[in-house]
């Protein structure tokens, strides 16, 4: 079963939905909805969106590119947190292991305390 797969039947079955009831809510078959959910075959881009609308999810999330089902909002980040340098710790933090997230976050911390020492923060 590939992670789309394994996400859309999970979703599916949180939400209570028979495969027949997902299957009328997107307005594909039964057939259809259990070739997506074994790996059999893979929805349309389409699809896939309105899977994500319609269960509250990101797409990112239904790909497998991120454990992660509700990233926060763009808007949500401060600025200083958009760096693309500082989203690729954030996001390597987010899904390492606890003892590698334990080394991240002691590395954080390190950065903070030489940002403080210096004036204006920077």
């Amino acid at each position: 079963m590939s992670i789309l797969g394994s996400r859309l039947k999970k979703l599916r079955e949180k939400h209570n939905l028979t495969q027949e009831r997902a299957g009328e809510i997107f307005g594909l078959t039964k057939y259809q909805i259990h070739r997506y959910e074994s790996g059999a075959s893979n929805p349309d881009p389409d699809i896939i969106n309105r899977f994500a609308d319609y269960y509250g999810v990101s797409t990112d999330y239904l790909l497998g590119r991120t454990d992660h089902p509700n990233p926060p909002e763009q808007d949500d980040i401060p600025e200083e947190l958009k760096d693309p340098e500082l989203g690729l710790f954030f996001k390597e933090l987010a899904e390492a292991p606890e003892e590698r997230r334990e080394q991240l976050l002691k590395i954080w911390e390190i950065l903070k305390s030489e940002g403080d020492r210096k004036p204006n923060g920077r």
